[in-house]
């Protein structure tokens, strides 16, 4: 969305409070982002929680009925949740359609037997608990690549860090992008600067950051940004469906996440949870025509980026070792 778009776009509400007195302050052009995507393009979709080759077709089936264009679809139980027959199937399924399939890597905080996580204060959270749980994130990456996953879904710096020096020795192909989890997502843009630099490629930031922060961020870094629209529950059950518009503009370049609030959760994922799972997939792409419905009514749904791209373009890093 360029400033000319933006300006040209209709607000929510505008012309009726206008009418009544209570027009909105004017936008101010040094709010917004100078970024882009690689190729063009200032937003791009994802649907998150697809969990298996199942929950995939009834996602790609939905997306062709309500027309909802997809960039990419990302999974939250983890590589190791997946048989090679499972991924082989979701890598084709999603190659077809020239999408994005990313995959979370190994084994987190949150599921062994830390007792810390399971405190208040939650601990370290996802991040790899020890050298055993670093190890089974790199083999799961390793794992996954070669049956053709081209993106990685991470909670943990370390394991983020090892991922990018792997990518540079050439140990995983050297196109394989990195995504940084929600649940670890930075909250200023000091630490925005430093995922992007320890090899991040799309970083999540919670759905709680202010307009005004998201300027922040842009104005230390073009790292591409992650941000669901709709947050589950365990993120806050946030939904930002008007700010659609405003979060482009502010946040660009944007994967806008169609998450589902008010549902329960399904990870780590099986097939004792295929009914919710299928339903709650199919429930995600709505929401995601939802919002692009939103975006075209206040005429702010140009600069999508081409469908298929993927890459994240010249990005900061920190010096890898020798």
């Amino acid at each position: 969305m360029t400033e000319t778009t933006a300006s040209a776009a209709r607000r929510p509400g505008e012309q009726a409070l206008a009418a009544l007195g209570l027009g909105a302050p004017a936008l101010d052009p040094a709010d917004a982002s100078p970024h882009t995507f690689p190729g063009g393009g200032r937003w791009r979709t994802e649907v998150p929680s697809v969990e298996g080759p199942e929950a995939l077709s009834v996602v790609l089936k939905e997306s062709s009925r309500l027309d909802v264009p997809i960039h990419r679809i990302s999974q939250g139980s983890g590589v190791w949740m997946l048989t090679d027959a499972e991924i082989t199937e979701m890598v084709e399924a999603t190659a077809e359609r020239d999408i994005e399939l990313c995959l979370f890597t190994g084994p987190r905080g949150t599921w062994d037997i830390g007792g810390s996580t399971r405190t208040d204060s939650k601990g370290a959270g996802l991040r790899a608990r020890g050298h055993d749980a670093v190890a089974g994130c790199v083999e799961d990456a390793v794992r996954a690549t070669e049956l053709g996953v081209k993106c990685l879904l991470v909670a943990d710096e370390g394991v983020l860090w090892t991922l990018h020096r792997a990518r540079t020795a050439g140990i995983i192909p050297a196109d394989t992008t990195l995504k940084v989890s929600a649940l670890i997502g930075p909250v200023n843009p000091a630490a925005y600067a430093v995922y992007e630099n320890l090899g991040g490629d799309s970083i999540n930031v919670p759905s709680d950051l202010t307009l005004d922060q998201l300027t922040e961020i842009r104005r230390v870094s073009g790292a591409p940004m992650d941000m669901y629209i709709e947050a589950p529950d365990d993120l806050g059950g946030y939904v930002r469906m008007y700010e659609v518009a405003e979060l482009i503009r502010r946040g660009a370049p944007l994967y806008l996440k169609f998450g589902l609030s008010k549902a329960p959760g399904i990870y780590p994922y099986g097939h004792h949870m295929r009914d919710l799972t299928l339903s709650t997939a199919k429930e995600r792409v709505r929401r995601g025509r939802l919002a692009l419905d939103l975006l075209a009514r206040h005429g702010a749904d140009g600069d999508m980026a081409p469908l298929g791209s993927r890459l994240p373009g010249a990005l900061k890093r920190f010096e890898t070792p020798a």
